[in-house]
């Protein structure tokens, strides 16, 4: 088939952020897919603990000052861009004042998650897919790493759906042990709605549990990617019972294991 070319969106990267499960599987399934040929291009939040400095952030001009209306209110789009030299692979990076100037990921000082995290996911996924735009790039697959990612495969099957740039994607939702313990704001239905979304499964988020944000997610996944041995039972039976297509977990160790991912692009489109 022809060239690969995968959208990464990434809840968190590494060497960016700490290493953990999610953010070193991003930055080393980005650089494996580049290397075997796919044209890629990875995304991911410009929190505000990133030094941008020792990591040689700096902004694209070309790329940056749309505003995005988030409940309505103006947020001014900041895109900046770096490189991680040993892996050859540039990571975009959505920034924005309002929204990730904190010097935090997703929770304060005392371990509490943000209030408006539910607009940040919001403001994050439409700064993606409106950059994305911006390049005249067109992805075969959207490939959404985190829960923080879970706005865009609505925007994708909702918003963007007749934009030729989108047109023929194909969306891959890859499950994490990164649950949260309390609720997103519960104006997030409305909010998303406010995007002159309407659609049934919006129902999910009357109550925006993690458990509900995954259940709605899935719902618009062409293909579902058990990426951590801890994803929840419950959620891990209903992903089964859906009949879509799925990649098991698998370790990082397996020699196999990203020619599976680039096997499993290729089965779902």
């Amino acid at each position: 088939m022809a060239s690969r070319k995968i959208l990464y969106v990434c809840q968190e990267i590494m060497p960016y952020l700490p290493e953990n499960e999610l953010s070193t599987l991003c930055r080393n399934l980005s650089q494996a897919m580049q290397e075997r040929g796919s044209e890629i291009r990875t995304f991911m939040p410009r929190y505000g603990c990133i030094n941008e400095r020792r990591h040689q952030l700096h902004e694209v001009i070309r790329l940056s000052g749309m505003n995005l209306i988030i409940d309505d209110n103006d947020h001014q789009l900041i895109i900046k861009v770096a490189s991680i030299p040993s892996a050859r692979v540039q990571i975009y990076f959505i920034d924005n004042d309002d929204y990730f100037s904190r010097k935090a990921v997703l929770t304060d000082s005392e371990g509490a998650y943000f209030a408006d995290n539910d607009e940040r996911a919001i403001f994050f996924a439409r700064g993606v897919l409106e950059t994305v735009k911006k390049l005249r790039w067109a992805p075969s697959v959207v490939h959404c790493h985190g829960w923080f990612s879970s706005v865009i495969p609505i925007y994708l099957k909702k918003v963007f759906a007749d934009d030729p740039i989108f047109r023929d994607v194909k969306i891959v939702v890859s499950l994490y042990d990164d649950a949260f313990p309390e609720t997103l704001d519960s104006g997030f239905r409305a909010k998303i709605e406010g995007e002159g979304i309407k659609d049934k499964n919006l129902k999910n988020l009357d109550t925006p549990s993690y458990e509900n944000l995954i259940r709605f997610v899935m719902e618009y996944a062409d293909g579902i990617v058990v990426a951590s041995e801890k994803v929840d039972s419950k959620l891990l039976d209903e992903v089964r019972a859906s009949g879509k297509p799925i990649l098991d977990y698998q370790s990082p160790a397996d020699e196999d294991f990203f020619d599976n991912y680039m096997r499993f692009y290729d089965a779902i489109q």
